[in-house]
């Protein structure tokens, strides 16, 4: 079975900088759509980036464009987020998440049948 353990939250001054880390096990995560979802509070869960299968370059919303940076080490089935110039709304709880099923990789959360446990994000002064 495929499990999902994010890490690399924490809080952070606007402007700063975090590395997420999603790590799977159980299957290479080469074999799904993998995307990173955030989710503040008395918001709905949002797409921040997603990949496809066939390792594409990475899809952002709109609000991380330009700043925020999705990648993945093959070797150590690993996926990470880079988020550079951080703001206040940035915050939120980010989860990792697999769709092993979609022909497409999309952002939309209903899609994604695995879910890590969420890593907290929070910027502020």
């Amino acid at each position: 079975q495929l499990q999902l353990v994010e890490s690399g939250g924490g809080l952070v001054q606007p402007g700063g900088s975090l590395r997420l880390s999603c790590a799977g096990s159980g299957v290479t995560l080469d074999y799904y759509c993998i995307g990173w979802f955030r989710q503040a509070p008395g918001k709905e869960r949002e797409g921040v980036s997603w990949i496809s299968r066939t390792g594409g370059s990475p899809n952002y919303g709109d609000s991380v464009k330009g700043r925020f940076t999705m990648s993945r080490d093959h070797a150590k089935n690993t996926v990470y987020l880079q988020m550079n110039a951080l703001k206040p709304e940035d915050t939120g709880v980010y989860y990792c998440a697999a769709d092993p099923r979609s022909r497409y990789c999309t952002s939309s959360p209903a899609l994604y049948d695995y879910w890590g446990q969420g890593t907290q994000v929070t910027v502020s002064s």
